[in-house]
């Protein structure tokens, strides 16, 4: 089940929360509801990985878990919260991102894929943050002006 609430104390922010699951089609069809088409195939990837890390990694697809969802869309740009209950992990002892013209780090698959993950988003978001407990990931795309390419096709 996929509930949305609409705050009245932050009027440009919805929210939505599921139980944990891998079927995240309605979920991001939803989130990607208010996004221009062409926007749309990158973005979508890049929640997809952050709601997969949050339900499986974090929430070990345990449906009694909820992953939370806060988003807006405004002028400036597209903005998401996600949370899961799960008993977080350290973000600064993930090798980071090493894609950026040097390919992979040598790592266990388990591991390799994660650091997949992770740059996937650092690719595509322009802010990738997450909290102290690594149970909540900020994520932004700013609205450039001027036409830009998107990064899929």
């Amino acid at each position: 089940m996929i509930a949305i609430s609409l705050s009245s104390a932050q009027p440009k922010w919805s929210t939505m929360s599921f139980a944990s699951t891998l079927y995240l089609c309605p979920v991001l069809d939803l989130l990607l509801a208010n996004i221009p088409s062409e926007l749309q195939p990158e973005i979508r990837l890049g929640l997809q990985e952050a709601l997969v890390n949050a339900a499986k990694h974090g929430n070990k697809l345990d449906p009694s878990k909820t992953v939370v969802v806060q988003f807006s869309v405004t002028k400036e740009g597209y903005f998401w919260v996600i949370s899961d209950q799960g008993s977080g992990f350290s973000p600064h002892s993930n090798p980071g991102c090493a894609c950026e013209g040097h390919g992979f780090p040598d790592l266990p698959p388990e591991e390799a894929e994660s650091g997949r993950g992770l740059c996937i988003l650092h690719q595509i978001f322009d802010q990738v943050h997450w909290n102290h407990q690594g149970t909540q990931l900020k994520l932004s795309k700013q609205i450039r002006k001027g036409k830009r390419q998107p990064l899929l096709n």
